[in-house]
């Protein structure tokens, strides 16, 4: 008979092999791409194992098609896994050139502390603090997201104690189902808190706000990576459950508006932030933008102070930021990168006498313990990922977030692709991944001679400025307020913007 022939066994036993594979593939539960893509996304796995030649032209490439580090995105994967991220021989960074940043270690360095440090969140009107962690996970929507996403984030941050920002989407049964953490964003669409003619709805707002697991509401005023402009979700994603979170009609591309109709000027935004935490029975109100000019920050404190009002964390969204499709123009070239931003607000929040009862974030890249210390530094409280979680639940910068075809189920809602991610495994890689950072960040802060976090200042952050090897400590390269310094008397590099900034006006 035909499969007594030797030459049938050559043929059949590749096969039978190729089959008992694949059928592996698909009911594995480690890896979403090999679910989705058997044997074929084997391929992948090939290309990380030659190195670094072949991965770092084919696959090693960022959201908006430059060169990403490749070193930062290997940290996230093995933090993920519960590996230690080290290399060995060193780095091939290059720590000689113009910019390279550096924290000062201690020669007599501190012992890490066993607990990982958290800042409360809540003003002097705020019953009801919060006690925020040094790395949280930053705005993405479900709708963005798939639904196993937002579970194995949700179950990720309830495991590890730290917060979910829901994104401006709204609330989903899949932020609620673990019971993590969540800071409900809320954008110009109002998603959640919605009327059917698009405008602000208190009572449903009061109705989301009394979740239990919503412990502060942000107030989106435009996002890092395209400031300016309202989020748009494609109608491909929009279905029957997406639409009917958000109030829209299912198909239908979601635009939403640049600005918010509540609050057009810097009084009328602290107002609504009054008026939000009356609604949310003393829950922190947060707002977050990315900043445009000094003058518009100088504005909305001018108006904290008329008003007797401010928020109580607001969020910097740095313009490097983003962790999808945005328009290329807004990515490069609209905003304040996130140093800058960071260090605007911080010191006009610190000039204004504000600064101890209103705590900063920081977004934008934030991928390593070396990110968190060197924002807080900078001027920060707590930080904010938004790209190194979605690594973190396996995201292959496929770069095909918009279009509904994620190859790991990540950024679509086509179930098929949803259901390859794994909600347990993805959630424990996701609470491994903040808990490595966050012990990185604090091995750092010792390695400086410091105890906690709120101890680290400018001056422990250094940047060569020069091909000569000049040194200069942030201190030294940018200049700092003290406390009510524009109250008392602005610096005359401050004088101008605080002469421009008017509570009434925004530009």
């Amino acid at each position: 008979m035909w499969w007594h022939s030797p030459r049938w066994w050559l043929l059949a036993a590749p096969a039978l092999c190729a089959t008992a594979l694949g059928t592996y593939d698909v009911f594995q539960r480690r890896h979403a791409i090999l679910r989705n893509y058997p044997l074929l996304g084997r391929a992948r796995f090939l290309l990380e194992r030659i190195r670094p030649e072949i991965q770092q032209y084919f696959i090693e490439r960022d959201f908006d098609g430059r060169p990403y580090d490749r070193d930062v995105r290997d940290a996230v994967y093995q933090r993920a896994k519960g590996l230690e991220a080290k290399l060995a021989f060193g780095t091939d960074r290059d720590v000689y050139g113009d910019g390279h940043e550096f924290l000062v270690p201690s020669m007599a360095p501190r012992k890490v502390s066993a607990t990982p440090p958290t800042v409360r969140v809540g003003g002097p009107h705020c019953p009801q603090p919060y006690d925020m962690p040094l790395l949280n996970i930053s705005a993405m929507s479900f709708g963005s997201l798939s639904s196993n996403a937002v579970l194995a984030l949700n179950k990720g941050a309830r495991r590890g104690g730290f917060a979910h920002d829901t994104g401006e989407g709204g609330i989903s049964e899949y932020h609620l189902r673990h019971g993590g953490d969540l800071i409900w964003e809320i954008g110009t669409g109002y998603f959640g808190c919605r009327t059917p003619e698009g405008d602000f709805d208190p009572v449903a707002f009061a109705a989301n706000a009394a979740l239990p697991s919503v412990k502060a509401v942000l107030l989106k005023l435009s996002q890092g990576a395209k400031p300016g402009i309202g989020g748009m979700l494609p109608g491909s994603k929009v279905d029957a459950e997406i639409a009917g979170i958000r109030g829209v009609r299912q198909g239908r591309t979601v635009l939403s508006p640049p600005h918010h109709r509540q609050c057009s000027t810097p009084r009328a935004l602290v107002r609504f932030v009054a008026r939000l935490r009356e609604l949310a029975d003393g829950k922190p109100v947060g707002i977050k933008f990315c900043v445009g000019d000094r003058v518009q920050v100088l504005a909305l404190c001018k108006a904290m102070l008329a008003e007797g009002v401010s928020p109580d964390f607001i969020v910097v969204d740095g313009a490097e930021g983003g962790t999808g499709a945005a328009p290329l123009e807004f990515a490069d070239h609209v905003g304040m990168p996130l140093t800058e931003g960071l260090m605007t607000v911080h010191n006009a929040l610190v000039g204004v006498g504000l600064r101890d009862w209103v705590r900063v974030g920081a977004s934008g890249k934030i991928a390593t313990g070396a990110d968190i210390v060197r924002r807080l530094a900078q001027g920060a409280d707590f930080t904010n990922a938004a790209r190194s979680m979605m690594f973190a639940l396996g995201c292959i910068q496929a770069q095909a977030c918009h279009t509904n075809a994620c190859p790991v189920g990540v950024a679509t809602q086509d179930p098929r692709r949803t259901r390859a991610l794994d909600v347990d495994d993805k959630a424990e890689r996701v609470r491994r991944y903040q808990a490595a950072t966050v012990h990185s960040a604090q091995q750092l802060i010792a390695s400086m001679g410091l105890t906690d976090p709120w101890q680290l200042r400018p001056r422990m952050l250094h940047r060569r400025v020069g091909p000569g090897g000049e040194i200069r400590s942030y201190a030294e390269l940018y200049e700092w307020l003290e406390d009510k310094q524009l109250l008392n008397g602005p610096p005359w590099s401050w004088q101008a913007d605080w002469d421009a900034a008017n509570p009434d006006l925004f530009t």
